[in-house]
């Protein structure tokens, strides 16, 4: 499974890298994190606001940050793929 972090260096954008990095790890998941910061990236895909976190290419939440429980939750929908 492949994540990426969307945003700058935005005090939410951090929360939501560190919240998935730690979800990841805590739940022994086989996923690569990145951070993407470019803001053209971002752009592409078509997220206007951020913090947003994308797996395997799909945004599945932009512009808040979730709870850990409702990141926990994506990130286990693409796990059983």
């Amino acid at each position: 499974m492949e994540i990426k972090i969307l945003g700058t260096n935005c005090p939410k954008c951090k929360a939501l890298e560190n919240s998935t990095r730690e979800i990841v790890k805590n739940n022994h998941l086989d996923a690569t994190v990145t951070k993407v910061d470019d803001i053209i990236e971002i752009m592409n895909y078509n997220v206007m606001r951020t913090p947003a976190l994308v797996v395997n290419n799909q945004v599945e939440i932009k512009g808040r940050v979730p709870s850990d429980d409702e990141i926990l939750q994506v990130l286990l929908k693409y796990q059983s793929k």
